[in-house]
């Protein structure tokens, strides 16, 4: 049984992230929207990767069971605004690959910026679907199809989104949801001059938009991420049943197995971000990147310890930090006391992009400085940690709920 303690732990309150409706009849009223519009569609020519799908649902027993049954299991209470069959799941995936999310108000809670998660949601905590979601040839068949969405969202095809009607990006609503002044954009150029639907999501800060609380105190630590407290938690252990009811951190799966030895005991610290959250990381000390890659995982698994819980994997961003795709950056902090840090960025859900700058990977041992970039999601929001070795925090400054900014104070080491 693990030791670890957990200081701080955000309480059930369904869609933390936003990127779903918070109010289930809310997101049924999206399915069921979304649901007549294909259907109305009639029928449409079906993307070679969805046939390849269906290909793989029609020849394979096991992922013809696990899928029909995840389908079946949905509860009935959300049965009448949801998938019916096989061929209306495929359907709704082909609708959505060309597709850019619209926009929605802030305090409106009505954005679906995660439409293949709206379109799945349900069956992601059936029996079936706990099975399904963790069945190799099912992941990669996704891993497929989000690539096909995220080249799409590469494309100018996917910049219609960005507009000045009411559920347009450039609306002036939007502007002051997103807090556009602290961004790069020419506001008098079409689509303001952004190329495609991720190169919005994705735009860079103004020089003077996120300054670090401390750049020059090697003591306190920074925050990676626009983004909000989840969990803070100490004494981590090498290895623990992450998939059990209080999901605790195991680290020979979150770091995969490397230099596991030296945060055994130490502290991991959890934010998630949202929507309309800057979605570019940065680096929480200044110091020398002694590794950074990207590790492949799973995509739409949530914990089956959470139950039939529609929560778009919310509460299962402990589990997911050991079994997702991620950004994996140990980072020697040039405080001795710090020693080394790790910087994981976890991709949620079809987030599953998660791009590491350039510089960074061209140059062994590339030094960054507290506040420097050194990556980003793209088409969406996610989670990230930040994993200290032991006796290094003194304190931490943020906690439960707390929203935090690039470059503000999080923690003081020793």
């Amino acid at each position: 049984m693990s030791k670890e303690t957990c200081v701080t732990e955000n309480f059930r309150s369904g869609f933390w992230g936003e990127w779903l409706p918070k109010k289930s009849e809310d997101l049924e009223r999206f399915q069921a929207e979304f649901a007549a519009e294909v259907e109305r569609m009639g029928d449409v020519k079906m993307h070679p990767v969805i046939k390849k799908f269906k290909e793989l649902i029609r020849v394979d027993s096991v992922v013809r069971m696990y899928v029909t049954q995840m389908i079946d299991q949905i509860p009935d209470r959300y049965k009448q605004h949801h998938l019916k069959s096989v061929d209306d799941m495929l359907r709704q995936l082909n609708a959505v690959l060309t597709r850019a999310p619209l926009y929605y108000p802030k305090n409106t809670n009505l954005l679906a910026g995660t439409p293949f998660s709206a379109i799945l949601i349900w069956t992601m905590g059936t029996p079936a679907g706990f099975a399904a979601y963790r069945n190799e040839k099912i992941n990669r068949m996704f891993k497929e199809i989000l690539g096909v969405w995220s080249r799409f969202l590469d494309s100018k095809e996917s910049l219609y989104v960005l507009n000045n009607s009411p559920k347009g990006w450039m609306c002036e609503q939007a502007q002051e949801d997103l807090i556009m002044q602290d961004y790069k954009y020419n506001p008098n150029a079409e689509h303001w001059g952004f190329k495609s639907w991720n190169d919005f999501f994705t735009r860079e800060l103004t020089k003077k938009a996120r300054p670090v609380s401390n750049p020059k105190n090697k003591k306190m630590i920074a925050s990676a991420c626009d983004s909000t407290v989840y969990k803070i938690s100490h004494n981590v252990q090498a290895e623990s049943r992450f998939w059990i009811k209080s999901q605790p951190y195991s680290l020979i799966d979150m770091l995969d197995d490397n230099y596991v030895d030296e945060f055994v005991g130490g502290s991991v610290y959890q934010a998630f971000l949202s929507p309309y959250n800057y979605h570019r990381w940065h680096s929480p000390v200044s110091g020398v990147v002694k590794k950074a890659y990207v590790i492949e995982g799973l995509y739409f698994s949530q914990a089956t310890s959470e139950g039939q819980d529609p929560t778009d994997q919310d509460h299962s961003e402990g589990y997911i930090t050991n079994v997702q795709t991620r950004a994996i950056f140990f980072i020697e902090a040039d405080d001795p006391r710090i020693g080394l840090v790790c910087v994981m960025p976890v991709g949620m859900v079809e987030i599953s992009s998660c791009i590491i700058s350039p510089h960074i990977l061209k140059k062994k041992n590339c030094r960054v400085k507290k506040g420097e970039e050194i990556g980003y999601f793209q088409f969406g929001g996610s989670t990230h940690c930040v994993v200290f070795r032991p006796n290094v925090i003194k304190q931490f400054f943020a906690q439960k709920n707390d929203f935090v900014q690039v470059g503000q104070d999080i923690a003081i080491a020793y």
